[in-house]
């Protein structure tokens, strides 16, 4: 490791960010060159050691929703604290959750599209958080109606010869749905907590949004998934002498998986950000599970890093904007930076600070967020 990292990593206008010997993730907000993240990760505690097969591909990046959210790569990148990137990288070598906490809009969830780019760990699986979001639901979806409607076209399959010893039962090598009577793997689907278990070789990113929104049991119900890696789908385990190896839907687009006696384990734990407004307490057998990361609002420097990663050559021009707009937000109870972005792009769209609306715009963008008129 001492030949990848270096102790000082360049920052924004030119300044300085100390580097620890340790970090494998360094907020860059630059993919590793010529580096492989297998290479340089430590492997994990051996108590947090998994043994998923078969192992799978690694899936490719999305840049469009990265991009999105970040601004395109080679763009500059808001400086993030080192004591930040102390926690991230404690929860990377871990291998266990990070819980981070703060004011509603400030970044929160990017932290999981930052480390998925720059240690190029592809696609950022999402699982937005509501009153109604079950554990399940998280895991992975039966179609049973699907299913029975299907099956009433289709005798029901007699059960697959036994293979070449070794091989897996009931894998045809086809996507679900190709060809014949449907199997029951054509009905499931994988949800982003599903698919990130899935055994791949490198970790999978998955943003768990908002949990402080779910229901009081879902912080609980997370633990023995957390703690162990590896869930069953039952339908699959009640048709494991038929459908041994199950290849089912995943979160991601067109993605299929195969599933071995209805059991998903995973191989590399996934890095898991979980945010949280602070609205709410959750237990404490769930807590000692995370790596907790307090996340501070905004500093100026971070802020006009932030407007030159989402529009080009405005580095610097809007100075007296950021001053403004953190004033209001320490007057309001605390703004959301996507308010600070929409300011800018009236601002380039070509709306001038000296017109006589530009007051009352600012005024309606920059509305506090507690509720009050």
């Amino acid at each position: 490791m001492s030949g990848v990292h270096h102790p000082v990593e360049s920052g924004l206008n030119g300044g300085h960010v100390s580097s620890r010997s340790w970090w494998i993730y360094r907020g860059t907000g630059r993919p590793l060159a010529d580096i492989r993240l297998g290479d340089i990760l430590p492997p994990p505690p051996g108590w947090r050691n998994f043994d998923g097969g078969p192992v799978l591909p690694p899936v490719p990046a999305e840049s469009a929703e990265t991009d999105r959210r970040l601004g395109a790569v080679g763009r500059a990148t808001p400086r993030q604290d080192p004591h930040d990137i102390d926690l991230i990288n404690t929860a990377l070598l871990l291998r266990r959750p990070l819980l981070v906490t703060g004011r509603p809009g400030i970044g929160k969830s990017t932290l999981a599209y930052l480390v998925a780019r720059e240690l190029g760990l592809g696609r950022v699986l999402h699982w937005g958080i509501t009153s109604r979001s079950t554990l399940r639901s998280g895991l992975y979806e039966y179609d049973a109606i699907g299913r029975a409607q299907a099956s009433l076209g289709h005798p029901r399959p007699a059960a697959p010869a036994p293979g070449p010893p070794g091989e897996a039962s009931g894998e045809s090598g086809e996507p679900p749905g190709a060809g014949g009577a449907p199997r029951i793997g054509d009905f499931v689907r994988l949800g982003p907590l599903g698919t990130a278990l899935l055994p791949y070789e490198l970790p999978r990113v998955l943003l768990i949004d908002e949990l402080d929104k779910s229901d009081i049991d879902l912080p609980n119900d997370l633990l023995h998934v957390l703690e162990n890696g590896s869930y069953a789908i039952p339908e699959l385990v009640r048709a494991r002498h038929q459908e041994g190896r199950a290849r089912v839907f995943t979160d991601d687009p067109d993605g299929t998986a195969p599933v071995d006696d209805g059991l998903v384990r995973c191989r590399a734990f996934p890095f898991v950000v979980i945010t949280s407004n602070g609205e709410r307490q959750f237990p404490a057998a769930f807590l000692r599970r995370c790596v907790r990361l307090d996340v501070s609002p905004p500093r100026e420097d971070q802020l006009a890093a932030m407007i030159a990663a989402h529009f080009r050559d405005q580095d610097g021009r809007h100075t007296a904007m950021i001053q403004a707009f953190l004033e209001r937000s320490r007057e309001s109870g605390g703004l959301a930076t996507d308010q600070l972005l929409n300011a800018v792009y009236l601002r380039t769209a070509g709306v001038r600070d000296d017109d006589e609306t530009w007051g009352e715009l600012l005024d309606a963008l920059w509305r506090q967020l507690s509720g009050a008129p």
